[in-house]
């Protein structure tokens, strides 16, 4: 709307406002807070890990947290927080829609089509520390 000002945001300090955390995976980062559920890149199972890959159900511990914020107070690592974690559960996976490319180039009989689905995990956060 024209000749409105716009809006002034401002952080309460008496008020706790809702714990959140800033966390780094799949080369993305995640604003998250306990209860969210998030859609991430697909994580390879660690290292010396028996289970050959993740299930619905497990737990997944984030250890790449770049912010946590209480409320009150605010943490930020360099560039991550050391002992801070966030650990979620595995609700969902799948793959995302269908993405289709094609490359075509006119009178020289060029036609590819190609189809990639991009797999993810959905997951919920259940602890922030």
């Amino acid at each position: 709307m024209r000749g409105e000002p716009r809006a002034h945001f401002c952080m309460a300090t008496t008020k706790k406002t809702k714990e959140f955390a800033i966390i780094e995976t799949g080369g993305k980062q995640y604003l998250v807070a306990e209860g969210d559920a998030v859609k991430i890149e697909k994580l390879k199972p660690a290292k010396g890990s028996s289970a050959a890959a993740y299930k619905v159900g497990d737990t997944v511990v984030f250890e790449n947290v770049l912010i946590v914020d209480n409320g009150l107070d605010t943490t930020i690592g360099m560039p991550f927080i050391e002992g801070a974690k966030v650990s979620a559960e595995i609700t969902k996976i799948s793959r995302a829609k269908k993405v289709v490319v094609i490359k075509y180039k006119a009178k020289s009989n060029y036609f590819k089509k190609k189809g990639h689905r991009q797999p993810f995990f959905e997951v919920k956060i259940t602890k922030l520390a």
